[in-house]
């Protein structure tokens, strides 16, 4: 596809291309997924330790000490969200932060911090979802299907 684009440029295009490829910084790749790596299976670790914790001291057992966890991972990011500390740490850790829990909660933060400005209902309310909307509707429509799917297998004794 890249070709077709390169065959429509002049000769002059072309070569601002070309020499505009050669000043262009090569991407720290390894350093970055590093980074990544640390980052969010650091995240991961934490929730952990965090669950440890309510099971240990709360009486919670292994099955139902998630909701909390997860919960209390949402309060911190949001929290850091409002800091301004989430935003430096994604800007170094880049995807790292990305893990599902927390930066969903940055997400929603962040669009809600944003437009506070134009009120509760209208800014606040209307659009800290624009971004989180899609994802909220696809994982509600994923279920779905795959609850739809599972259901047939065990219909069809696949499960049995």
């Amino acid at each position: 596809m890249s070709s077709n684009k390169d065959d429509k440029l002049n000769l002059e295009q072309q070569k601002y291309k070309d020499f505009a490829q050669q000043r262009e910084s090569k991407r720290p790749v390894l350093t970055n997924c590093i980074k990544a790596f640390v980052i969010g299976g650091g995240v991961c670790a934490f929730g952990q330790i965090i669950q440890l914790m309510y099971i240990r001291y709360f009486g919670f057992t292994e099955k139902n000490a998630g909701d909390p966890t997860a919960a209390t991972l949402i309060i911190i990011s949001i929290l850091l969200t409002g800091l301004g500390i989430y935003d430096n740490i994604a800007q170094w850790a880049g995807a790292g932060t990305a893990v599902p829990i927390t930066g969903f909660a940055n997400t929603i933060s962040s669009a809600a911090i944003e437009h506070r400005s134009e009120g509760y209902v209208l800014g606040v309310g209307g659009n800290m979802f624009k971004i989180a909307g899609p994802v909220i509707v696809f994982g509600t429509f994923s279920a779905f299907a795959v609850a739809i799917i599972k259901m047939l297998l065990n219909y069809m004794g696949v499960f049995r």
